[in-house]
């Protein structure tokens, strides 16, 4: 029953994410303009609407996914059709939000298990919007990174104070922000920002606070490089891009860190006791 209250919440929320990555790029693109009706683009007061069009959408349009097969994935005013982008985001994050609950690693015993659990379920909303975000446009913009800066320091707080060693534990969580975020910010400032984006040094720190280990973190980097590889490197190959080419690493990071918060520590176990045994 819980997965599927999850899983309904997570579709909801997917929504939601569409949603939020239209309006902020809309009000980015309207940023030094004034255009007549502002407050349509607002994410707590906008009514949802065509990205096309811009009417305004009924209740009918707005069930998650259900509504976009019952129009045959076009609006149902303007006709225009709609991308696979909003089901298949839709589905992923509901997807997401059941995985976590069966696949997380402390098994949700106590209270602080919990409590991370429900931060982490809030931050993928925000880690989902900025892949969308960052696969159309090559943007990490602040108005998500920010937010979630505060929902993982947050959780990696909470793991602090919980812990039965706490010094450790602040040990790891600022080693794992160094390896996660200052490894990039290292090589954003030697590059002067030619290697890596400035946006991916402030998702680093974020995804260093959320792991809160810098096993865990040095796994992140390290799936994420793999991931980042075997998708450029067939484009290289054919010669669709070349090494000047521009990839967003954000969407890499995130995929990775989601891998990582749910099976980094079976991994670093197995790691542990099949290749480092003596």
């Amino acid at each position: 029953m819980i997965i599927v209250a999850l899983v309904i919440l997570g579709l909801c929320f997917g929504s939601f994410v569409n949603a939020l990555v239209w309006r902020l790029r809309q009000q980015s693109l309207t940023k030094n303009k004034q255009p007549a009706k502002a407050s349509d683009f607002s994410i707590s007061t906008g009514r949802s609407m065509c990205p096309h069009c811009r009417h305004r959408l009924g209740t009918t349009d707005l069930i998650p996914v259900l509504s976009w097969v019952l129009l045959r994935g076009r609006c149902r005013y303007c006709h225009t059709p709609i991308g696979l982008q909003y089901p298949a985001v839709e589905l992923l994050v509901a997807g997401l939000y059941g995985l976590s609950y069966v696949l997380w690693p402390t098994g949700l015993v106590d209270v602080p298990d919990r409590a991370i659990f429900g931060l982490w379920l809030v931050a993928l909303i925000g880690l989902i919007a900025l892949v969308v975000y960052d696969l159309k446009w090559m943007l990490l913009p602040n108005r998500i990174v920010f937010p979630l800066t505060a929902l993982a320091g947050t959780s990696a707080l909470i793991r602090v104070f919980t812990s039965d060693q706490p010094i450790r534990a602040l040990i790891e969580v600022m080693s794992a922000v160094f390896i996660a975020g200052g490894i990039f910010y290292i090589l954003f400032q030697i590059s002067s920002g030619r290697w890596i984006g400035g946006g991916d040094v402030k998702l680093g720190f974020v995804l260093g606070l959320l792991l809160a280990k810098p096993e865990l973190a040095f796994l992140m980097l390290f799936i994420a490089s793999i991931l980042g590889l075997f998708v450029s490197l067939p484009a290289l190959l054919l010669k669709r891009s070349n090494l000047s080419s521009r990839i967003p690493f954000g969407p890499f990071l995130i995929s990775a860190t989601i891998l990582v918060v749910l099976f980094g520590d079976s991994i670093v176990h197995w790691y542990m006791a099949s290749v480092l045994i003596v």
